[in-house]
């Protein structure tokens, strides 16, 4: 017998269980309050084995009378780890997440035990988690989410579908939570109260009626929603010996009752929490039944206290109930006719980990993303003919380049063909909802998008994608497709300034910087815009159901458009230009800076032909029914012809769409593995046009209406705006005293160009040099502080030197101190300052020569020193501390050949001397984003949290950092001093850039990335609805906050001078009060029924 679907109760020689305390059975059989530690596993409802039948009902027992040689199940007492246990894999207090770790041992347990066939046997695994999720959901909406509960299942699942042959699992679903609160508020019954709030505090915490039992009660429906769903995509159906069937007994079950119509207490444990032997019996009984019911037929609410008599497998059905054998339909599973077939036989991922995008095979691939318009969120593909009100419906499931629903041979998109190479890909959307519901995922598209729109769904995919607990973001490889454009186009002549092709490709840009600077291990498909005139046809054919209307209404400036007119001639223009300019953008090379980075550019669409019937009308099954958005036929083509041009070498891509053409999926070959890249076809890109020599004036406009200062000198620093500070000040190196700004040799390298110092320089005005000094005096004119000129007696309160490290930082605090109070310019107490601090280059530059100084741990004690003398001296302040550069992109240009007048190795050795892909280079990698993220995890902390008018804000412009490139694809050295090393002014201004809008960011929200690009108008300003600078609490950061169990008392200055450090150790002892025994007001239901010794079919 090879299908699961005629499996019969005596062909299971395996058995197994994951979950929690309740199939642990903790204190199933349990006489005092101390014992309900105790796990009888031998009693455990689902695979529990003790005694037999006649004495012990558990579904293992049922089953040994089928097959008495069953195997796995669990006798006596003990934990997960002892050797009674066999394949109970259940870990008490176990939450969902735990769920893949016991996947992982029973696997290997089942590999490991000389007894068990691994290949051959049939084996039967029940699932049941969620109780102890829902009890501490409260505490952390977002980490027990719907939605984080389903993919914690789905991940244990997919380990077991992709490892584990000829298998049956049991998914029952989490009971109604709620229902204990009957127990625990019925005061005539005794519990143990407080231990049953400590075990469910969620739950037992609030009034019945509240509020927050409200959402918990939704939270518990969506976890049993979510759980349906999952199996219903028949994502593990794509097997014929492996099946997962939703067991639903418990969903519904109310609270059992006395015959006095109170709660009944003999079905608990004496914690009142966890089952007694009684309910194990009554949920084996139910599981069994529920296994031989056919779906669509379960039971799901089944009543305890009622006997439960066993059925039997019956003659004309003898099997376990699957979805195939009850002839079910899921209620979201796709039609057949779009599924496809995948024959390629080499399926397996790249031997060593891949480190190059240029070598990525499909196998490889682990996240997949889209980015788009309606055209990705699936309007109306699953719509029927005639059915417009269902248009705003999202089938997001079944979208071409990001849907995963069922599987391929059901549904083609590109997710489901990649799932063919990788069955844990994760990032596909399912079923329909928007963008904000879970099932969208890293379906980040949104139905009217435009170009414009991209970057803010770029900014949202990298947020998801490093929160999310199933993306490993470092180290997991990433498919993002983009496909935008359709909108933009149907806008073009209403207004074709705002919707030009520059503006176009502008757009796109700014979203592939984001990714380009943020997200490691990624290729990105960007799909050319479709032409979408020829589909004018369906709506000037008379005799198609297509409106008109809708034409006007969708896409005024193409659709109804006539043939002949200068309408039709302006918008074709506007296609190629459209096509054009992201084909411009990519062949830049601008995306081709880094080894584990790349856009390709997928033209399969630039032509496209209408689908035609024999008769020569157009063929509107391939459409929704607004004639405008496409079907799941035609999304089923789109991703076979994705997915082929992504095989396709670059140069020799597919430049055309046939909607009707038989369009079979291609395979990787042994000369060509990968997927097609610029590197491995050996493509190189054309050349471009030259671009205009820069602009010498590094100004910038601004002009921010209505930015006075505060009505009164505001007392607190959140709630300071730019207009409110007086006084400027900054700590570094070179960097900050701008050495190399206007350097033309070697013999004027060293010159400190303090007056264009990006964070405290003043020289002219914004007009002509961006600097925070000066964007700062259009807000208050009377600023001082700012340093002036090259000469240290105008370097104000700049008080970086050059050459200094993160040790020598301390004394520049104490130099800015002693003289801020020692100037009579500024009032010490009153006046409100900012200081920015940017340090560590010349550390990191270092570290390879001396690791114990120039370490991780140094560098932070040093910041921290500093920003402690500043924090116990400085009143009314604002500290900026910038993040260090990300410095592997100066490998980027070639020194010699650019004429740099230093080598690399008298300026930055342990970077620029180690070779590509060295462990030495790794290592100062490693070491570059440990300064970075130690530095930041001290400083949001609470350490500097106690003082109202003091706050220290992290500016993390520069964590990764773009090389800016000229029009050859090459480093454009505009940004660089003549060592190639140190900025030009022009660098510098985009440094003050974006400095200041970094400072207009709330925490948790900055950009992280630095493109060096240049336009006068970049700089933001505040708004009514935010005024002031953003710290930490009026960002509403959840790091920030006065109390917490990282705060420590303010760090005086003499502390610091004499370097006198104090630990504190605190520890907490919790202590756990238990009942040796409960005083009864009423007997315990107990006494009023016993349970069953036996149970018979």
């Amino acid at each position: 017998m090879a299908t699961v679907h005629k499996l019969r109760p005596a062909d299971l020689k395996v058995i197994g269980a994951l979950g929690d305390s309740l199939t642990a059975a903790n204190g199933a059989a349990s006489k005092y309050i101390l014992d309900i530690l105790t796990q009888y596993r031998g009693l455990s409802w689902s695979v529990g084995g003790d005694a037999d039948l006649k004495t012990v009902t558990t579904l293992a027992n049922i089953l040994r009378e089928f097959n008495p040689s069953l195997m796995g199940f669990s006798t006596g007492k003990g934990t997960h780890q002892t050797s009674n246990a066999r394949l109970n894999q259940a870990v008490a207090g176990s939450r969902a997440d735990g769920l893949a770790s016991q996947a992982r041992r029973l696997i290997d347990l089942m590999k490991d035990d000389a007894a068990i066939n691994f290949q051959e046997d049939w084996k039967l695994i029940t699932i049941f988690i969620g109780g102890n999720d829902l009890c501490a959901s409260c505490k952390d909406m977002e980490l027990y989410s719907p939605e984080n509960f389903v993919s914690n299942i789905q991940t244990a699942l997919d380990i077991l579908h992709k490892e584990v042959p000829r298998l049956f699992v049991n998914l029952v679903t989490i009971l109604h939570i709620a229902n204990l609160g009957e127990l625990y508020h019925e005061k005539s019954i005794s519990c143990p109260r407080a231990l049953m709030r400590s075990l469910c505090p969620c739950l037992l915490n609030y009034d019945a009626n509240s509020t927050e039992i409200e959402a918990l009660e939704a939270i518990n429906k969506k976890y049993q929603e979510g759980t349906h769903h999952l199996i219903e995509t028949g994502r593990y159906d794509t097997r014929e010996d492996f099946t997962v069937v939703v067991q639903p007994f418990l969903e519904g079950t109310a609270m059992p009752k006395t015959g006095d119509g109170l709660p009944d207490a003999s079905y608990f444990a004496l914690d009142c929490f966890h089952f007694q032997q009684k309910t194990h019996s009554q949920a084996a009984r139910a599981l069994w039944n529920n296994m031989m019911e056919p779906l669509g037929e379960k039971t799901n609410a089944q009543i305890l206290e009622n006997e439960i008599t066993l059925k039997c497998p019956s003659q004309d059905k003898p099997y376990l109930r699957t979805y195939k054998n009850s002839y079910y339909t899921y209620p979201t599973q796709p039609l057949r006719v779009y599924g496809s077939q995948m024959l390629c036989k080499d399926r397996a991922p790249s031997v060593n980990s891949t480190v190059s995008v240029h070598s990525l095979k499909p196998a490889d691939v682990q996240v997949i993303a889209a980015l788009g318009d309606s055209f990705t969120a699936g309007n109306g593909i699953g719509s029927k003919p005639n059915d417009m009100l269902d248009l705003n419906t999202q089938y997001r499931g079944l979208a071409w380049s990001i849907g995963g629903d069922a599987s391929l041979r059901n549904v083609t998109t590109l997710s489901n063909i990649f799932s063919e190479f990788n069955a844990n890909l994760t990032g596909y959307s399912t079923s329909t909802g928007g963008p904000s519901d879970p099932i969208s995922f890293l379906n980040r598209a949104v139905p009217g998008a435009q170009a414009e729109d991209l970057s803010d769904q770029a900014k949202q995919l990298v947020k998801l994608m490093k929160n999310d607990s199933r993306i490993n973001f470092d180290t997991d490889w990433k498919i993002i497709t983009v496909f935008i454009g359709i909108e933009d186009l149907c806008s073009y002549c209403k207004d074709i300034n705002h919707y030009s092709a520059a503006n176009f490709s502008s757009h796109i840009q700014k979203a592939l910087d984001i990714l380009h600077a943020e997200v490691p291990k990624t290729l990105v498909n960007l799909v050319e815009v479709m032409d979408f005139l020829p589909l004018r046809e369906l709506f000037l054919n008379s005799r198609l159901p297509c409106s008109t209307r809708v034409a006007e209404e969708y896409c005024s400036c193409i659709l109804p458009i006539q043939e002949g007119s200068s309408e039709l001639v302006m918008m074709t223009e506007a296609v190629k230009a459209y096509q054009s300019s992201i084909q411009k953008l990519v062949e830049t090379g601008r995306y081709d800076t880094q080894e584990d980075f790349t856009v390709v550019l997928q033209p399969f669409l630039r032509t496209i032909s209408v689908p035609l019937l024999q008769g020569g009308h157009p063929d509107i099954s391939f459409f929704a029914p607004d004639c405008f958005h496409l079907s799941q036929k035609s999304h089923s083509q789109l991703s076979r012809a994705l997915w082929n041009s992504m095989l396709e070498p670059l140069g020799n891509k597919t430049v055309s769409f046939d909607f009707m053409a038989n369009i079979t999926l291609s395979c990787p070959t042994m000369s060509q593995p990968f997927l097609g890249t610029y590197k491995n076809s050996n493509y190189t890109y054309a050349p471009l046009e030259p671009t205009k020599k820069p602009d010498q004036n590094w100004g910038s406009d601004l002009s921010c209406p209505g930015q006075t200062p505060s009505e009164e000198v505001p007392t607190s620093v959140h709630k300071l705006r730019p207009a409110d500070i007086q006084v400027v000040a900054a700590l570094g190196d070179s960097l900050t005293t701008a050495v190399g700004a206007l350097a033309t040799g070697l013999s004027d390298l060293k010159t400190p160009w303090r007056g264009l110092s990006w964070s405290a320089g003043s020289d002219g005005s914004l007009d002509s040099h961006t600097t925070l000094p000066n964007i700062l005096k259009k807000f208050n004119p009377n600023l001082s502080g700012f340093s002036t000129g090259t000469e240290k007696e105008t370097a104000g309160f700049n008080r970086a030197v050059g050459g200094a490290t993160a040790l020598n930082l301390s004394a520049q605090a104490l130099e800015l101190i002693e003289l801020m109070k020692s100037s009579a310019d500024i009032n010490y107490q009153e006046d409100w300052k900012l200081v920015t601090v940017l340090i560590g280059c010349n550390d990191l530059c270092q570290y390879c020569l001396d690791k114990e100084t120039y370490s991780v741990e140094k560098y932070v004690q040093h910041l921290q020193d500093s920003l402690d003398i500043l924090y116990a001296e400085l009143p009314r302040a604002f500290v900026n501390v910038v993040e260090i550069m990300e410095l592997t992109g100066l490998r980027q240009i070639e020194r010699e050949a650019s004429g740099c007048v230093l080598s690399g190795a008298s300026l930055c050795p342990c970077f620029l001397n180690p070779h590509e892909n060295s462990p030495e280079l790794q290592e100062m990698q490693r070491v570059n984003k440990d300064f970075q993220e130690r530095s930041t995890v001290m400083i949001n902390g609470s350490r500097y949290d106690q003082r109202e008018d003091f706050a220290v804000v992290v500016q993390p412009f520069f964590r990764n950092t773009n090389m800016p490139l000229d029009s050859d694809g090459k480093p454009d050295l505009s940004f660089f001093a003549v060592d190639c090393f140190h900025f030009s002014a022009r660098g510098y201004a985009g440094m003050a850039t974006a400095l200041w809008n970094n400072m207009l960011e709330p925490v948790g929200q900055k950009q992280l990335y630095n493109n060096f690009s240049y336009e006068r108008s970049t700089l933001k300003c505040p708004t009514l609805e935010h005024p002031f600078l953003f710290t930490s609490r009026n960002s509403g950061w959840k790091g920030s906050g006065s109390a917490s169990e990282n705060n420590r008392a303010v760090v005086p200055y003499w502390a610091v001078i004499v370097a006198v450090i104090a630990g504190i150790l605190a520890g907490s002892l919790i202590v756990w009060g238990l009942m040796a025994q409960r005083v009864r007001k009423h007997p315990r239901a107990a006494n009023t029924g016993t349970e069953p010794k036996s149970t018979s079919f």
